[in-house]
Protein backbone atom coordinates (compact mmCIF):
# COMPACT_ATOMS: atom_id res chain seq x y z
CA UNK A 1 0.00 0.00 0.00
CA UNK A 2 1.43 3.39 -1.11
CA UNK A 3 1.85 6.36 1.36
CA UNK A 4 -0.57 8.85 0.92
CA UNK A 5 0.25 12.17 0.36
CA UNK A 6 0.09 15.76 -1.56
CA UNK A 7 0.95 14.18 -4.94
CA UNK A 8 -2.42 11.76 -4.54
CA UNK A 9 -4.88 14.03 -5.03
CA UNK A 10 -6.91 14.51 -7.45
CA UNK A 11 -6.16 17.69 -9.44
CA UNK A 12 -9.91 19.13 -8.68
CA UNK A 13 -9.75 18.66 -4.69
CA UNK A 14 -6.16 21.34 -5.46
CA UNK A 15 -6.76 24.74 -3.81
CA UNK A 16 -4.89 27.91 -4.44
CA UNK A 17 -4.66 29.44 -0.47
CA UNK A 18 -3.30 32.73 -2.19
CA UNK A 19 -7.04 33.56 -3.29
CA UNK A 20 -8.83 32.97 -0.40
CA UNK A 21 -10.06 35.60 1.86
CA UNK A 22 -10.54 35.35 5.48
CA UNK A 23 -14.08 36.12 7.13
CA UNK A 24 -15.38 36.93 3.48
CA UNK A 25 -18.68 36.21 4.52
CA UNK A 26 -18.25 36.98 8.47
CA UNK A 27 -20.37 40.21 7.92
CA UNK A 28 -23.58 38.52 5.94
CA UNK A 29 -23.61 35.92 8.74
CA UNK A 30 -23.48 38.45 11.83
CA UNK A 31 -25.80 40.63 9.77
CA UNK A 32 -28.39 37.57 8.88
CA UNK A 33 -27.92 35.36 11.45
CA UNK A 34 -26.42 31.94 11.01
CA UNK A 35 -29.28 29.45 12.11
CA UNK A 36 -30.31 27.36 8.99
CA UNK A 37 -33.50 25.26 8.61
CA UNK A 38 -34.25 23.17 5.97
CA UNK A 39 -37.38 22.67 5.18
CA UNK A 40 -39.25 19.93 2.97
CA UNK A 41 -40.26 21.25 -0.26
CA UNK A 42 -43.38 21.13 0.29
CA UNK A 43 -43.41 23.42 3.26
CA UNK A 44 -41.06 25.68 1.24
CA UNK A 45 -43.22 26.39 -1.38
CA UNK A 46 -45.97 27.74 1.04
CA UNK A 47 -43.33 30.46 1.90
CA UNK A 48 -41.86 32.79 -0.82
CA UNK A 49 -38.72 33.80 1.41
CA UNK A 50 -37.37 33.94 4.46
CA UNK A 51 -39.26 37.02 6.36
CA UNK A 52 -42.34 35.06 5.34
CA UNK A 53 -41.40 31.67 7.21
CA UNK A 54 -39.92 34.14 10.35
CA UNK A 55 -43.96 35.88 10.49
CA UNK A 56 -45.31 32.27 10.42
CA UNK A 57 -43.17 31.25 13.18
CA UNK A 58 -44.15 34.71 15.27
CA UNK A 59 -47.83 33.42 14.68
CA UNK A 60 -47.10 30.12 16.09
CA UNK A 61 -45.25 31.55 19.24
CA UNK A 62 -47.64 34.12 20.13
CA UNK A 63 -50.33 31.34 19.66
CA UNK A 64 -48.46 28.61 21.94
CA UNK A 65 -47.69 31.54 24.61
CA UNK A 66 -51.62 32.62 24.90
CA UNK A 67 -52.55 28.71 25.12
CA UNK A 68 -49.83 28.70 27.99
CA UNK A 69 -51.81 31.30 30.07
CA UNK A 70 -55.34 29.62 29.72
CA UNK A 71 -56.29 29.44 33.13
CA UNK A 72 -56.42 25.07 33.79
CA UNK A 73 -59.90 23.49 34.90
CA UNK A 74 -59.23 22.18 38.58
CA UNK A 75 -59.98 18.39 38.57
CA UNK A 76 -62.23 19.16 41.03
CA UNK A 77 -63.94 21.43 38.34
CA UNK A 78 -63.84 18.68 35.78
CA UNK A 79 -65.36 15.61 38.11
CA UNK A 80 -68.32 18.13 38.57
CA UNK A 81 -69.11 18.89 34.42
CA UNK A 82 -68.31 14.64 34.02
CA UNK A 83 -71.24 13.93 36.62
CA UNK A 84 -74.68 12.97 35.52
CA UNK A 85 -77.26 15.46 35.61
Amino acid sequence: MKPSGADDMRAEYTFDYSKAVRGKYYKKILREGANVAVLEPDVAKAFPNSAAVNDALRVVLKASQAARRLPTRSARTRAKSTRPG
